[in-house]
């Protein structure tokens, strides 16, 4: 019969260190503990991975928006540009004339076609592009100011059009069709006017280099805006 052993050695080594064994329940705080833990940083992780998508699309539809409006920028058509004033430089095919410029509230019977110069409105036609014809009157009072009038033939093609708006300064124009012209397009400044066939004419920028703006208007610099919009303002 094998002799009993209950020193503390044999205890020791059958039950282990009492000092450093966990109870059953300390053992399952532990392990909750180490699920919370571990929830915690995967829900920072998945925060932390969100924010960066945020900021990746925030950063990617800035880029998005900026090509966006650099491509407008740069496909957009812009202006030409002319200087103000005039040179005196004679330009083939102009035909001038002395107009009176007293306002009347009445319609005036014009010696050109489209008018050139003349009585007018009070009220000025604000400069633009118009798709509908306008009131001779008051785009008159605009020539007055400086501005020029392009008048097109309502038959001409889209294409003929385009040019025509390209050659066109920012401010200080109108363009607006008009019915029976004698050319299918005519530049009309204060008592002067340029007919041409074609919106591929070199003489369309060479009036606007001589009269728009002129310093020979009866009142130059003055308003081409704040006052009348006609029909078809685009």
């Amino acid at each position: 019969m094998t002799p009993r052993d209950d020193s503390p050695a044999a205890a020791a080594s059958t039950s282990g260190n009492p000092a450093k064994q966990k109870t059953i329940k300390e053992q399952r705080a532990a392990q909750r503990n180490a699920k919370v833990e571990a929830f915690k940083k995967e829900q920072a992780r998945k925060r932390r991975n969100k924010r960066i998508g945020i900021i990746s699309a925030i950063v990617g539809g800035v880029a998005i928006v900026a090509l966006l409006i650099t491509s407008i920028v740069l496909t957009m058509p812009k202006n030409a540009t002319y200087s103000e004033g005039g040179s005196g430089a004679k330009i083939e095919g102009v035909e001038t004339f002395t107009n009176t410029n007293n306002h009347v509230e009445t319609a005036v019977d014009y010696p050109q076609t489209p008018p050139a110069g003349g009585d007018h409105n009070p009220a000025w036609l604000n400069c633009g592009i118009y798709t509908e014809p306008q009131q001779n009157e008051n785009a008159v009072h605009s020539l007055e100011h400086g501005a020029i009038w392009v008048t097109y033939d309502p038959s001409i093609s889209d294409d003929e059009l385009d040019t025509l708006k390209s050659k066109l300064p920012s401010t200080y124009v109108i363009l607006s069709p008009f019915e029976d012209l004698p050319s299918p397009i005519v530049l009309s400044g204060w008592d002067a006017q340029l007919q041409v066939d074609k919106a591929s004419d070199e003489r369309i920028a060479e009036f606007f280099e001589e009269y728009w703006k002129s310093e020979s208007v009866p009142e130059p610099g003055a308003l081409c805006t704040g006052a009348v919009d006609g029909p078809g303002k685009a």
